[in-house]
């Protein structure tokens, strides 16, 4: 047992239950451990196989955060570990059991509620564009900011980025750039604005009546839902409002060209400049590494988006990039990563084509 992840049921007026998941490491932003991933998969496999669970709700302790990733920490630790090695157990184990937890939840017959409240970036993106109803509220704060560290959009990014408006997706890969609520329902990357309390709305779930049928139950959902949501007016849609801009930058034959034209692109705009400044500062490396993914999965299920993702974070793990990143940034927090391309012209394209090899005989994931 762990108490880094809070289970309860919360049981209904009409006898049912609602699973209730907290994530509960605070101090860390309730980053995922590989403890609390194995913990949520077991857990979440039990409630999916219980006929009188009619909902699974997802949340984070502490007021600041569903999650704001993965436990980087951990995988810098195995990757110094075994650095120069052609295997690395943790990070396939870490990557597999995330991954396997991820394409769970998007496949679930009961429905997954997650309170997406706070910083959501990383691996808590992974939880919540995995689920159902996917609810944002005012302190809500959205991004995929991989290129900060070397590592690339996953958790199924390849999937969820590949689906937005326009060139959103490969923008918000390249560029980390934090979204609010409102960019996050303009996307698609959100279901419902909710201006009130967790437990207000957690209360009125649990008081609404449900059925022995499936179906029913989550239209019932649904309404309750859209009864509690109202619009975020008061924030700014940051993205629609640069969206020609955005799909302009990124229009181009390849991933350099994209590099250049919004490096290039300086005017007085702050939201923009943010981006741009995280571009210029991030991972050579991973820029092309957005690009091919989202190339190469434009067409693929979902198993075989989180297949190839996991042949990517392992590659990672053995490339020295995410580990200086990491290093940079959480370790000794110098902000002085020293990646391995000064720029993104200096990266060869058959050295990124390594990073899609699988490194195992027989990959963990084959049964998705």
């Amino acid at each position: 047992m762990t108490d880094s992840v809070q289970f309860e049921e919360r049981p209904t007026g009409s006898g049912h239950l609602i699973g209730r998941a907290t994530l509960n490491a605070p101090r860390s932003l309730n980053a995922l451990s590989l403890e609390m991933i194995e913990a949520l998969d077991r857990q979440i496999t039990d409630w999916q196989a219980r006929e009188e669970v009619v909902a699974i709700w997802l949340e984070g302790n502490g007021g600041k955060a569903l999650s704001a990733g993965g436990d980087v920490v951990a995988l810098h630790g195995a990757m110094v570990k075994h650095a120069g090695q052609s295997r690395n157990p943790f990070t396939e184990h870490y990557f597999a059991s995330e991954y396997r937890l991820d394409h769970r939840l998007h496949t679930s017959e009961t429905p997954v509620i997650c309170w997406a409240d706070g910083v959501v970036m990383g691996g808590g993106m992974g939880l919540m564009q995995a689920s159902q109803f996917r609810l944002v509220t005012p302190k809500s704060r959205l991004a995929m900011p991989e290129i900060t560290i070397g590592l690339f959009p996953d958790v199924g990014a390849s999937w969820f980025l590949n689906r937005l408006p326009g060139k959103t997706g490969l923008f918000l890969g390249l560029t980390g750039v934090h979204l609010n609520a409102r960019d996050a329902l303009d996307l698609g990357l959100a279901d419902r604005f909710v201006d009130a309390d967790r437990e207000q709305v957690l209360d009125a779930l649990a008081e609404t009546h449900y059925q022995d049928d499936r179906a029913a139950n989550r239209r019932q959902l649904h309404r309750t839902l859209q009864d509690l949501a109202t619009r975020p007016d008061s924030l700014t849609p940051a993205v629609m409002d640069h969206l020609d801009t955005i799909n302009t930058l990124c229009d181009a034959a390849t991933v350099n060209d994209v590099v250049h034209r919004i490096l290039e692109h300086k005017q007085c705009d702050g939201w923009l400049d943010k981006a741009r400044a995280t571009l210029a500062d991030g991972c050579p490396q991973t820029a092309h590494l957005v690009w091919e993914q989202l190339r190469r999965s434009r067409h693929l299920s979902l198993a075989e988006v989180f297949r190839m993702e996991w042949c990517l974070a392992v590659q990672c793990t053995l490339h020295a990039d995410f580990r200086e990143g990491v290093r940079a940034l959480l370790i000794d927090k110098d902000g002085k990563p020293r990646f391995r391309h000064r720029d993104v012209d200096q990266v060869d394209p058959e050295y990124i084509d390594g990073f899609f090899r699988n490194p195992a005989e027989t990959h963990p994931l084959a049964d998705l």
